[in-house]
């Protein structure tokens, strides 16, 4: 059965990017090593087309995330190109032109723009109606596949106060940010309940998986 799902890099303070984002700078001000380790990994690699790599069980759990994965949902800030109206010459993300999803990818936005295909079997397309709309047109993309919430963190919040997340994995660096993008804020009361389903220790994080109880 399809599942809606959630994984994203944490650090130990709770926070999935640093203070000062911006367009240029995703990931707001953070240390060297809170992302040079998933750059090292041998499925990471592997998805962005590179050789070699790190195997172990980061690896493997970070394998495992593009696994029976059918189509991703991201916000605006996570494709990039500011805000407000689409640039020009327009802004066609931060992977180049083969980016690493090849499957259909649902940006939530306030800005229509036509659909932007891509190498390697990914296309953008942008929805201005709201994650619900978003996910509907996700479910037809994918099929008996999985849903992936790709991030930011504001966008996995909205789905999870509405109720429509099914599994999270946290992947949690040992670094404290101290500000930023924070995961599980505004989402509701009583907030969602989760179970653990896997713990997975690394010497680079700590991957745990939940799922989400449902009444």
């Amino acid at each position: 059965m399809s599942k809606v799902r959630v994984h994203m890099m944490i650090s130990a303070d709770g926070y999935v990017a640093g203070p000062n984002q911006a367009p240029d700078k995703p990931f707001g001000d953070i240390p060297e090593g809170f992302l040079r380790w998933v750059f090292e990994l041998r499925s990471f690699r592997q998805d962005h087309g590179m050789e070699g790599g790190k195997d172990g069980p980061s690896s493997d759990v970070l394998g495992e995330t593009s696994a029976n994965l059918g189509a991703t949902i991201i916000g605006r800030n996570m494709f990039g190109g500011g805000t407000g109206p689409w640039p020009e010459p327009a802004w066609d993300g931060w992977w180049g032109e083969n980016p690493p999803y090849h499957t259909s990818v649902f940006v939530i936005t306030h800005h229509p723009r036509a659909p932007l295909v891509m190498q390697g079997g990914t296309t953008f397309h942008f929805v201005t109606a709201g994650i619900e709309s978003a996910l509907d047109q996700a479910r037809v993309a994918a099929g008996e596949r999985d849903i992936r919430i790709g991030g930011g963190a504001n966008v996995v919040n909205q789905y999870l106060a509405a109720g429509l997340i099914d599994e999270i994995e946290l992947h949690v660096v040992p670094f404290i940010l101290g500000g930023g993008a924070r995961l599980f804020d505004n989402i509701g009361s009583p907030p969602p309940e989760l179970e653990v389903i896997r713990v997975v220790p690394s010497p680079e994080a700590t991957h745990i998986k939940y799922r989400v109880i449902r009444d």
